[in-house]
């Protein structure tokens, strides 16, 4: 039989690996309900692109038919993985370029969407893809013309 003070001493290893290796999955969150089903298009002026952890952001003025100015937000993955799998660096895009975003928009209505799924990204000027999620369906929405 083993004493108290030796069951802790090999048990005690595996419950400290055991809580290590898991707290990275507590640490990142699931987007389930939070965003609509549907995707759609946001055509705007960007005002910055910030490279940070967890999710790189994408800031945006947005003028509607009315010509009302609306910032939004976009949502992108960490910068990392936006340079390995796309090749962006945080002067892919600088202030003043338009782009056409499609992605899902919070269900709230609040002018924020998410770019981490279902997503594209168009340089409105030339109509060049400058990023796609590999789960995006291909819904080909119009690129707006040069201005």
């Amino acid at each position: 039989m083993i004493s108290p003070i030796q069951f802790i001493r090999l048990i005690l290893p595996v419950i400290t690996i055991n809580l290590v290796t898991a707290l990275p999955s507590f640490a990142h969150h699931g987007d389930a309900g939070r965003y609509e089903d549907e995707v759609m298009a946001v055509s705007g002026t960007v005002v910055t692109l910030q490279f940070m952890n967890p999710h790189s952001r994408l800031i945006l003025d947005v003028t509607d038919e009315n010509g009302e100015t609306t910032r939004w937000h976009a949502e992108f993955g960490n910068p990392v993985r936006m340079n390995s799998e796309f090749g962006w660096t945080r002067h892919t895009l600088k202030p003043g370029d338009k782009v056409v975003l499609l992605g899902r928009r919070l269900k709230s209505g609040a002018p924020y969407i998410n770019l981490t799924e279902r997503a594209q990204v168009v340089l409105a000027s030339t109509g060049a893809e400058i990023y796609r999620t590999r789960d995006f369906s291909g819904i080909n929405f119009p690129v707006p013309s040069r201005r």
